[in-house]
């Protein structure tokens, strides 16, 4: 499957949305609920575009026992700057700046085909609009063009199987997830967005020394890496090198231990050349999974 192509927004080049988004005037128009830290959505307004984002600042973000504070915002733009590096798209463009309650990550709103998921018994996926990224199923096997990540307690003692799509734009966001080490995919960060594309979003939770990996996608773990994510990997490597470009971007992000093993995660899966399985020493599904 070729990448999708790359428009961000409404005629806008990918610099051109990060200028917009770096520059712009930020109105705060609400607080998205339901978030761990404060998400608020806002328009940002420069040299006559304006479009709808996310501002989430510092002064906003929870303290968390295994993430320095204050760094979760920086972490989402490191996490935008290697999708970028394997030219996959997966991550909205994102941007450290300044706002109404201080630094913080600015993030272009995705208005996503909202994808309810389904509760299905026979493994087979709507014939009509988009199809569910995440199901439940009875028995023991996903079915055709499911990949199994585990069982669910579903209520009154009963399990089903949870399933999510063998969809190749799922299976490169699983690679991304593996290099950024995503200590929190769950289905809510998944946004199918018109034109086939599809996004992730949340990543604040990433690029820990330590195995953080936690994902909903685990349907290709122990299995070979695609003709495509190999080549990715290469290029990603070249561009992790000390003094490349994308190495000096990170290192205004993320900490030198924590590019040291981003490294080494790259150098791993090309190694084995297989997406990688649960370490056993993290909990491998996020919770709540949604």
């Amino acid at each position: 499957m070729p990448a999708p192509e790359r428009i961000p927004s409404r005629g806008l080049t990918e610099d051109g949305v990060r200028t917009l988004l770096a520059e712009g005037e930020l109105t705060v128009l609400g607080q998205v609920r339901g978030a761990s830290n404060a998400v608020l959505y806002c328009t940002v307004t420069h040299e006559g575009e304006a479009r709808p984002c996310v501002y989430k600042p510092v002064a906003g973000e929870q303290p968390l026992w295994d993430f320095p504070d204050g760094t979760l915002a920086r972490r989402e733009v490191a996490a935008y700057e290697i999708s970028e590096a394997t030219g996959w798209g997966l991550v909205p463009p994102t941007v450290l700046r300044e706002g109404p309650y201080g630094e913080g990550m600015c993030q272009l709103w995705i208005e996503a085909e909202r994808d309810e998921g389904a509760d299905v018994t026979d493994g087979d996926r709507p014939a009509d609009g988009l199809p569910p990224l995440l199901a439940l199923v009875e028995g023991d096997e996903p079915g055709d063009g499911w990949k199994a990540v585990g069982f669910a307690e579903v209520g009154e003692g009963k399990t089903a199987l949870l399933v999510h799509a063998d969809d190749p734009r799922l299976r490169r966001l699983a690679v991304l997830d593996a290099v950024i080490n995503n200590g929190d995919r769950k289905g809510g960060h998944l946004l199918p967005a018109p034109g086939g594309r599809l996004y992730g979003i949340d990543h604040g939770v990433t690029f820990n020394a330590d195995d953080k990996l936690r994902t909903l996608l685990w349907g290709w773990a122990g299995e070979p890496l695609t003709a495509e994510a190999a080549e990715v990997l290469d290029r990603l490597s070249a561009g992790l090198e000390p003094g490349a470009v994308l190495t000096t971007r990170l290192a205004e992000l993320i900490t030198a231990a924590e590019i040291d093993a981003l490294r080494g995660r790259v150098e791993n899966i090309r190694r084995t050349g297989r997406h990688p399985q649960p370490s056993g020493d993290w909990p491998s599904i996020p919770w709540p999974p949604v």
